[in-house]
């Protein structure tokens, strides 16, 4: 059975408790940074941050009102970075998580071009030498393995962040919105979105206001398949036409040479 995180952004205050949590179960370290006018802290997710709260002030009527959301690896149930990894350094597993294997990874980052929510992060500063790699949330799957849940959603104070096997998630989720009709958007996000995610989500705002996209119920690793199958043709068909093209240069200059002409270039 697969299990799942489950995040009711109504009943988050944006305490950040759940950032700290993962800066400390994963010895990441802090992100210097500077006050860019908002209060979301650190401002986007890196190869140190794997988890940021988004802080939205959405308007309700006559009032604006605070909308937080989390922004982390949905460990997608077909994941496009997977899919689009030609080494398969990243990987769905049985019980969840989308893991990552840097003794796979050759640095392409199709990964990062694959993922619809924009999630897996480069480390830029470590340079070519130090072996730069994708960084991203693990799910703790290392807590998982001890039977224990993921740091953030044992952190949260409010009960914003619930752990468990997805179906009974889902279940719960779609249970709390009928219970509250007037609180909740009528929908579980993730639920099917590019064909299922283990990140799902509840809100009193449009979902697009907490910062997640709108996508379709089909996997999107199918189009990465797509774009993976094409590229080794689409490299074979230039540097085939780069060989020719290099061929018909030398082919002239020969023929110059011969006849005592000056080349063209």
């Amino acid at each position: 059975m697969s299990h799942a995180m489950l995040f009711d952004a109504h009943l988050c205050t944006g305490c950040r408790g759940c950032q700290v949590a993962c800066k400390q179960w994963n010895d990441l370290e802090a992100t210097e940074t500077s006050n860019v006018g908002s209060y979301q802290n650190p401002p986007r997710l890196s190869s140190r941050t794997w988890l940021v709260m988004r802080f939205n002030e959405v308007e309700q009527g006559d009032k604006v009102v605070w909308a937080f959301g989390r922004h982390a690896c949905m460990h997608c149930e077909h994941p496009a970075c997977a899919s689009a990894c030609p080494l398969e350094a990243l990987h769905k597993t049985e019980d969840g998580p989308v893991l990552y294997r840097a003794d796979r990874c050759f640095g392409c980052r199709y990964c990062m071009l694959a993922c619809p929510f924009e999630i897996p992060t480069f480390e830029w500063d470590q340079g070519i030498v130090a072996g730069p790699w994708i960084r991203k949330c693990t799910f703790c799957s290392d807590r998982l393995g001890a039977g224990r849940e993921p740091a953030c959603a044992q952190t949260c104070p409010t009960g914003a962040l619930k752990y468990g096997q997805r179906d009974e998630l889902i279940a719960y989720a779609e249970e709390r919105i009928q219970r509250h009709p007037d609180t909740y958007i009528p929908h579980v996000y993730g639920k099917t979105e590019a064909g299922g995610t283990s990140l799902l989500y509840i809100s009193h705002v449009p979902f697009e206001e907490l910062g997640l996209p709108k996508l379709g119920d089909k996997p999107i690793s199918e189009r990465a398949e797509d774009a993976m199958f094409a590229t080794p043709i689409a490299a074979a068909g230039l540097i085939a036409g780069l060989t020719g093209f290099y061929w018909v240069v030398k082919r002239r200059q020969k023929m110059a040479q011969k006849s005592g002409a000056a080349p063209k270039e």
